[in-house]
């Protein structure tokens, strides 16, 4: 390695040609990192006193370290972000110069045949900087003053539109800018292959501009270190079409996200968001070693294009692409990995169009019931994580089905009874997805789908009562319209929203667009009312949560097909003898058996699905596996929390590393109940080990 200090400009003029290598991430600099860009080289122009300022590094392999001679391509390892920058100002100052020289070297011919530019070279061998292919013409046509390309670098172009504006407002003052430019330095970072690991060198010096995506990180990982000619093969035939296939603006946000479901599917865990890259490092290493390379990416390729299809809108078959958009709408990515597997099968017909259509559905059903029953969401990700893992892929709607119905209580699919009653007493109105669930009742069993967006929301009963509607309702007019205002029963849509106002329900069901003339299914029925008060609003409640509850369908299988799936009797179960009675120190009313009574009401309250075993020495509590163990003592409760030391939050610092030592329970940390009072601080180190078990622990982080 040969690092040197330099001019930025003068490193360009002898630079014969820059190339950014197809595994290195797109130009993705946006207006901000532009508009600081401008201002330090404005402020260093202006101040005399400043006689330079640092922009970082640009690093680059070349074959010798001694000298650039002849027409050397060197590759950019770091340093593109700002080196296409600072060529993009270079062009927009350029067009405005003419042959004006308002500072030594800086008119338009020197400019372009010295920075942007080589005239003794022809083709894309002139140019000074050569990108990806992604923005390579983009590029190239802003040098050229021509025409952009049809599908042109949205980023390239909003840059240099703005630094056209910046230099326009400068009214012809052009003296500053180029003093700026002049007093540009860099570190100037030369590599030898022989020596340097360019691998490692690119990871580390992502310390300027703007953070390498977890995506860009695999991209280079996977096309660094294989040949040129190995290099290509791949970027063409795979990664450029995933790119293309995301588009521009989807693939920076959302190839991250890709990456860490299809992680998912793959080792069957979720990958914390800031590690994704080197979970991928772990799971790839194996197959880079074995020089399956191929394979790897055409894996990631298709996997790539499942995700596309349902996050981005790139189904084509209708009724996939409709599921796959009521998804997206109810914000249920956290289904994703589940969802990629199923439709991996589907893409290799090992499952029936028809049936991945009714398990998207039914995770659809899954996540909104959930939702509308108020059930915690800590597990979701966790049971999405690891469906697949209880397939049967001869019997596969069969067995994803018979999944959902064996679900705990804490992951219950909710039943019928149990929907219908939460869906008639919740405030939907408020409720995060209200357009989604009114889009649902309306659509549902339509040919022709009825666009939503092009309705508002109605409360039949308005917001604000006027002493028609209180006589209409009654005595208890207050409470009517407190219980019930924003409930299923009182909420439709209409056209006609500010004509309703506050009208009496007899004008809005007679006017022009009232509810006897409406087209819409919610609207059945409104128009042979002659009131509505709360028996009104309750039978049409009834009347939607039975169409909701065919709309988001449980999953149903006969009992003797559920009893396949049902998994035997744990055999520790049949055998533990143990009761509460066969503990010393809680067979008397003493203080260890007030602190179990006490402690075990609060541990239980968790959740309905926790479940309780004694063992010869512990009392445990699990849901999936222990998140807490119970020891009785002579004067209080000793437990063990199922979690990494690290992991738990603690100001009070009550609990202690048990990892070396060892304990009678499942997991590292110990901590002690000798007082009610301590009761509340316990609980809340108790529920961190019940919640990293349902997978409500911060895997974003």
């Amino acid at each position: 390695m040969k690092a040197t200090e330099t001019k930025l400009l003068d490193f360009l003029k002898r630079s014969p040609q820059f190339i950014i290598p197809i595994y290195q991430r797109a130009y993705s600099w946006q207006e901000p990192e532009c508009r600081q860009l401008w201002n330090d080289i404005m402020r260093t122009g202006r101040e005399d006193a400043v006689s330079a300022h640092f922009i970082g590094s640009i690093v680059y392999i070349e074959d010798s370290l001694y000298s650039i001679s002849g027409h050397t391509q060197l590759l950019v390892i770091d340093g593109q972000q700002r080196v296409t920058t600072v060529l993009l100002i270079i062009e927009a100052l350029a067009r405005r110069l003419g042959e004006d020289e308002p500072l030594d070297g800086f008119s338009e011919t020197k400019l372009r045949n010295r920075c942007l530019k080589d005239p003794d070279e022809s083709g894309q061998r002139g140019y000074k900087l050569l990108l990806t292919e992604t923005d390579r013409e983009t590029l190239l046509a802003l040098m050229d003053n021509r025409k952009l390309p049809d599908n042109y670098s949205l980023r390239l172009k909003e840059n240099f539109d703005f630094f056209q504006r910046k230099v326009k407002e400068l009214g012809g003052d052009f003296k500053p800018l180029c003093a700026g430019l002049s007093k540009l330095v860099a570190v100037d970072i030369s590599l030898d292959r022989q020596h340097d690991n360019p691998q490692l060198i690119f990871e580390s010096m992502n310390s300027t501009g703007r953070a390498l995506s977890q995506a860009d990180l695999i991209r280079n990982f996977i096309l660094m270190g294989l040949k040129p000619d190995h290099q290509e093969r791949i970027y063409i035939q795979y990664w450029r079409q995933m790119e293309e296939n995301f588009g521009q603006k989807a693939y920076s946000q959302h190839f991250d996200g890709f990456m860490r479901h299809y992680l998912t599917v793959k080792i069957g865990e979720i990958p914390r968001v800031g590690d994704v890259y080197e979970e991928f490092k772990k799971y790839a290493r194996p197959k880079i070693n074995a020089d399956d390379i191929d394979s790897l990416v055409a894996d990631v390729h298709a996997f790539a294009g499942h995700y596309c299809a349902m996050a981005l809108g790139k189904e084509t078959d209708r009724g996939l692409a409709a599921a796959f958009s009521d998804l997206r709408v109810l914000k249920a990515d956290i289904a994703y990995p589940f969802l990629l597997e199923l439709y991996h099968d589907y893409a290799n017909n090992r499952l029936s169009k028809e049936d991945l259509e009714q398990a998207v559905r039914l995770v659809e059903g899954y996540v909104f019931r959930r939702a509308v029953c108020a059930i915690p969401t800590n597990s979701m990700n966790k049971t999405f994580a690891a469906f697949g893992k209880s397939l049967n892929k001869e019997k596969y709607l069969e067995s994803i089905l018979a999944h959902f119905l064996l679900l705990p209580t804490y992951r219950r699919f909710p039943r019928d009874d149990e929907f219908k009653h939460e869906i008639k007493a919740r405030d939907l109105y408020n409720f995060r997805s209200l357009s989604y669930w009114l889009h649902r009742l309306e659509n549902h069993g339509r040919k022709e789908q009825v666009s939503v967006n092009e309705y508002s929301t109605e409360h039949i009963m308005p917001q604000k009562l006027t002493e028609d509607w209180r006589a209409m309702l009654g005595d208890d007019w207050q409470k009517v319209h407190n219980d019930f205002l924003h409930t299923l029963g009182n909420l439709t849509l209409t056209r006609y929203n500010s004509e309703f106002s506050n009208r009496p329900f007899a004008e809005k069901r007679d006017m022009k667009g009232g509810f006897k003339n409406s087209p819409l299914n919610l609207n059945e029925g409104l128009g042979k009312l002659e009131t509505w008060d709360e028996a009104a609003i309750q039978s049409r409640a009834n009347q939607l949560a039975e169409k909701a509850v065919d709309v988001w369908k449980a999953p149903n299988l006969p009992e003797a097909s559920l009893d396949i799936y049902r998994p035997d009797t744990e055999p520790a179960q049949m055998q533990l003898p143990y009761t509460i009675n066969d503990y010393k120190y809680l067979t008397e009313e003493g203080p260890a058996r007030e602190l179990f009574d006490n402690l075990r009401k609060e541990v239980r309250a968790l959740d309905p699905g926790v479940m309780e075993e004694f063992f010869k020495t512990v009392i445990a509590y699990k849901a999936e596996t222990n998140f807490v163990s119970v020891v009785p003592q002579a004067r209080g409760l000793k437990l063990i929390l199922n979690l990494s030391f690290h992991e738990l939050q603690d100001p009070e610092k009550m609990a202690r590393d048990v990892a070396e030592i060892g304990s009678l329970g499942t997991g590292d940390v110990e901590v002690h109940l000798r007082d009610l009072t301590e009761l509340p601080y316990i609980m809340g180190l108790v529920r961190q080990a019940f919640e990293k078990q349902m997978g409500n622990e911060d895997v974003g982080a």
